[in-house]
């Protein structure tokens, strides 16, 4: 299983495939290359990130249950996660 962390974009720089985020995970902010996200991304966006890379922009509907969701599984032992079902986007 594969895990994305969820953070926004504060800022973006060259176009295309070699656009470059900097993405901030919650006071730590890292640089994510954009070139993979499903769709057009802007500064104060959210997207999900996987080694490095923006693989999905998170629609505003659904920014509350995904960051509630990691707050939850931050605070969740790692023992009581085993066989749990992981959460699919709808």
């Amino acid at each position: 299983m594969c895990l994305g962390v969820p953070g926004r974009i504060v800022s973006l720089t060259g176009e295309g495939d070699d656009l470059v985020g900097v993405v901030d995970f919650g006071g730590v902010t890292r640089n994510v290359a954009m070139a993979i996200v499903d769709e057009t991304v802007s500064v104060g966006d959210h997207v999900l990130v996987h080694v490095g890379f923006a693989i999905r922009r998170i629609p505003e509907d659904e920014l509350e249950s995904t960051y509630r969701f990691f707050a939850d599984l931050a605070a969740t032992d790692p023992e009581e996660l085993e066989g749990l079902p992981v959460p699919r986007p709808p």
